[in-house]
């Protein structure tokens, strides 16, 4: 993994420099600064959350865990690490920088935040920091200027072939670990149990993973982020809906699979209908096609599902229109991964700002753009029986002409999503998801 990483970031990090280069020009500063953040002190406590660094800050380096280090670029100069090592016999100190990125920098290691502000291009220079402004660094608050931001995250939605390669192996982990959790829960696992499972064999802790994971076996499918955890397995599994990803250098991979228990034939089948759609509109990741237009498009292919389950008697259209498939399919079609889950620049109009608006009816869709190469964007179809949005929808006067017997007899059940990590290249689409379990078999 290292020998193909370091070819490919020689080039990344001259795709940075580049970017920062321009990022600085426009806004009409001289150096960019990148925090990587302290952590979050707790509420009248004396400790503090986990920590998470600042995206842009492991955007230039593959350190996830260096709280109070720095990144200094001066277009012209080598970039500067001001490394944090501090004397701590509380906790385990951050090991020296080494790998196949170090040559690329100058290397300041500092004991303390006030040495580290020191060695900062000064107060009275053009300095754009970007980092977070709580908890802020004296003498070196976070500016987060927003023309530098606009055009960095434009940017970042262009994925380059080191990012790719990070992409995929934390796809690898992802898959390796959803395996192990289907098996936990046909060995009739508790959530609790299933979700240990996935840890171990992700090798990942729950503050190393990229989101907090959604376990859910039977009903609890219907709860769209379900993050509870039953500790005691239900007396009959029918059901299990598992949204888990992994880690990699800090990018993400985000993988959600349903799955149904052996005499469950009717789901199982239903469970087959979303994923024959799902990999349809995976094959769509394509430059030119706009992602809000996509997502009306699964709308209408989930209709059919619907309707050829028995659960509506109304045609793709009417059922569109009249709000029903929004009941079954309350969210977004997707949205941009990469260094977030949730990554920027999903309805960005342009390098320099701007908002595309969602379509109307849809306020939970978490992209607007048109795809290009080097995007990943997921792609994530649902059905669900919520009882809230099915009671809502019994007020409709669309409500004649849905089988509510069928319904009641999928609710048990919860709800099915099928979700892969799909890069927009010049040709056909790479699913980083589906070619990951295929690895591991």
């Amino acid at each position: 993994m290292q020998d193909r990483l370091a070819p490919l970031y020689t080039q990344h990090l001259a795709t940075l420099r580049e970017r920062a280069d321009k990022a600085l020009a426009l806004g009409g500063f001289d150096h960019l600064v990148i925090a990587s953040g302290t952590p979050l002190r707790k509420f009248l406590d004396d400790q503090d959350y986990p920590f998470v660094a600042n995206p842009h800050f492991r955007h230039w380096l593959p350190l996830t865990d260096t709280p109070g280090s720095w990144v200094v670029y001066t277009p012209g100069e080598k970039p500067k690490l001001i490394f944090l090592q501090p004397r701590d016999y509380w906790h385990v100190v951050p090991a020296a920088p080494s790998g196949y990125w170090v040559e690329h920098f100058d290397i300041e290691i500092v004991r303390d935040a006030t040495e580290a502000v020191a060695l900062l291009p000064g107060a009275n220079t053009r300095r754009a920091i970007i980092g977070p402004e709580c908890p802020a660094v004296p003498g070196a608050e976070a500016n987060n200027p927003q023309a530098v931001l606009d055009y960095l995250h434009w940017h970042r939605s262009y994925k380059t072939p080191y990012e790719l390669e990070l992409m995929r192996e934390a796809s690898r982990v992802g898959a390796r670990a959803h395996r192990a959790a289907e098996q936990a829960f046909r060995a009739g696992e508790s959530e609790f149990g299933i979700h240990m499972a996935y840890l171990a064999a992700a090798r990942q802790i729950d503050a190393e993973l990229p989101y907090a994971s959604i376990v859910a076996l039977n009903e609890h499918g219907a709860v769209l982020h379900y993050t509870h955890f039953d500790r005691t397995a239900p007396t009959k599994s029918r059901s299990f809906l598992i949204d888990a990803g992994g880690s990699a250098a800090g990018y993400a991979s985000d993988i959600t699979r349903t799955y149904a228990t052996k005499g469950h034939a009717e789901f199982q089948a239903l469970i087959d209908s979303v994923d024959t759609a799902q990999k349809g509109f995976a094959a769509k990741v394509r430059a030119g096609q706009s992602y809000p237009e996509l997502h009306i498009h699964a709308h209408h292919v989930l209709a059919e599902v619907l309707r050829e389950h028995g659960l509506i008697r109304m045609s793709a259209e009417s059922a569109v229109s009249s709000g029903v498939t929004s009941a079954f399919f309350p969210h977004g079609l997707g949205h941009p991964i990469g260094l977030q889950v949730h990554d920027v620049a999903g309805f960005q109009a342009a390098e320099t700002g701007g908002t595309i608006a969602r379509p109307a009816g849809h306020p939970y869709l978490r992209m607007t753009r048109v795809l290009e190469p080097g995007m990943v964007v997921t792609i994530e179809p649902g059905l669900y029986f919520i009882d809230m949005l099915l009671d809502e929808l019994r007020a409709k006067p669309a409500a004649s002409d849905i089988d509510w017997a069928r319904v009641a007899r999928f609710r048990p059940y919860g709800g099915i999503r099928i979700e892969d990590d799909v890069v927009c290249t010049d040709d056909a689409p790479e699913n980083l998801t589906r070619d990951a379990f295929a690895l591991i078999g």
